[in-house]
């Protein structure tokens, strides 16, 4: 393949895969401004590849290598650092075609399960968004974490019971 042929190919897949990059990063992170940068990082990690990536599969080589660098940052800084959802700072685009004002909106109805997956352990929080935001079947969540499929199942259990209580204790306290 060109040179020319594979950087349209590439930014084809950018333009129409990024909102969805972005959502799922916003979710692994809790963060919009680390999300920007995971995407932007990951992005930059499968062009490297692009020409090794097959057909049809960019999207999931893209999620596994952004789930492995979130892996590599966590790592790196040997704690989870969350944003305080009350501390009014203003957060930036999660979908850069949306206006401020419907942008405002949908993280303030998103909010509660920002906080409920912040305050996941984040292999938890890899498996549940993964799982169940992006409906990917528990094989291939093994296959893009590298971990075992009972690993996944009671990875999941595990972060669906927590937020099962982060719910019920949230309705608790409006009570």
């Amino acid at each position: 393949m060109r040179k020319r042929e594979r950087d349209d190919e590439f930014s084809v897949f950018v333009r129409t895969a990024t909102p969805e990059l972005l959502r799922i990063a916003w979710f692994l992170t809790g963060d919009v401004e680390d999300a920007k940068e995971l995407v932007q990082a990951s992005l930059t990690k499968t062009y490297a590849a692009w020409s090794r990536v097959r057909p049809g599969l960019a999207m999931p080589y893209t999620r596994t290598v952004m789930v492995n660098h979130r892996n590599d940052t966590w790592r790196k800084r040997h704690r989870e650092v969350l944003v305080d959802p009350h501390s009014g700072q203003e957060q930036d685009g999660v979908d850069p075609g949306r206006p401020r004002a419907a942008l405002a909106d949908h993280i303030a109805a998103q909010q509660d399960l920002i906080d409920a997956l912040a305050a996941l352990p984040p292999q938890q929080r890899r498996v549940v968004v993964l799982r169940h935001y992006c409906d990917l079947s528990e094989a291939t969540v093994a296959q893009e974490l590298g971990i075992s499929l009972g690993a996944v199942k009671s990875t999941s259990a595990r972060g669906l019971a927590n937020l099962r209580k982060h719910y019920a204790h949230t309705k608790e306290t409006v009570r």
